[in-house]
């Protein structure tokens, strides 16, 4: 599971690999990038507004959330995939 603690979460593959994100709080900010490439990462929120979840592929892929009352929404995405 990738923390809510922290703002900016680094991730790293060692095959692929699946992660989960809880619910945040109205207004929080989450930041993922991938910094070390064994394999693909799907992140899989409890809530994506629109979407089920956001592949990485490669180093310095990354994705930028923005939760809202209905889930984590997608403010930007770089070079990550959605999944519908």
């Amino acid at each position: 599971a990738i923390n809510l603690t922290d703002t900016v979460t680094f991730i790293t593959t060692t095959g692929t690999d699946a992660y989960t994100l809880a619910d945040g709080t109205e207004g929080q900010i989450k930041i993922i990038i991938m910094k070390g490439d064994g394999g693909n990462a799907t992140i899989t929120p409890t809530n994506l507004v629109g979407y089920t979840a956001i592949r990485f592929n490669d180093v310095e892929d990354s994705v930028i959330f923005l939760y809202g009352s209905t889930g984590w929404n997608i403010i930007a995405l770089q070079q990550a995939t959605r999944i519908d």
